[in-house]
Parts: structure tokens; sequence; C-alpha cells
């Protein structure tokens, strides 16, 4: 029994230690990753569990490869938004279209206006 006890100790020290090595500075909490080391190496067993409990950071629920996610579907891609074209116009070109455009509706603005002019001169009685 105390061989078992002394395999499984170590094996989570080794497994500890190479999740620790393996992790980036800023996934690590409350010491730098060389205080974890040597906590892990100089108190096996209680290194190792505090490692798991406390020094870790841990991804939120449902995310990354194997998660929970509700009703059992898969987490939905990450899709970049679509790409807006390129206006390959000069500016002077962008401007005389405005101005095109400018003048489109000031002309059409001119003609209802003269429409309700003709429209309200017409009528009887008025």
């Amino acid at each position: 029994m105390p061989l078992i006890f002394s395999v499984v100790v170590v094996a989570g020290m080794v497994y500890a230690l190479v999740d620790l090595i393996m992790r980036d500075e800023s996934q690590v909490k409350h010491l730098p990753k060389f205080g974890w080391i040597l906590l892990v190496v100089l108190l096996p067993l209680i290194g190792t569990i505090l490692w798991f409990v406390l020094g870790r950071e841990y991804a939120p629920r449902g995310a990354g490869l194997g998660g929970f996610t509700p009703a059992g579907r898969s987490p939905e891609p990450c899709v970049a938004p679509p790409a807006v074209p390129r206006d390959t116009r000069s500016t002077e070109e962008q401007l005389a279209d405005l101005d095109r455009e400018i003048e489109f509706y000031e002309q059409r603005a001119e003609l209802e206006r003269r429409r309700r002019e003709l429209d309200g001169g017409a009528a009887p009685g008025g």
C-alpha cells in the first residue's frame, strides 16, 4: 500500500510540474512559477494539491475542447465579420459623384415644389 501511495504522489508531482512549466506566467496565480516549482518539488503531496487548487488558472466552463455546452450543442465557431469592400475610386471621383447626387436631389425637390404650386394654384375656389 505505501508503494502505491508513493507512485501516486510522484505521478501527481510530475504531472503538476509539467503542467506548471507549460503554462504561461499569466495563467499562474498567487506565486511566481519558480515559487510553485519549489513548493511542488520540496513538498510533493501538499505542493501538488495546492497547485491544482490555488495556483492554476482554469478556463471558463464551456470553453475549450470537451467542455460542457448547454443542450449538448457544440460551441459556436468564432467567425470574423464580413470585410467591407474598399472604394477604389479617387477622392475627386467620389466628390464628383456626391456633387451629382446632391444636384439630383435638389432638382427633385425643385420639381416637387413646382408641382405643389401648380396643384395649389389650379384648385377652384382657392
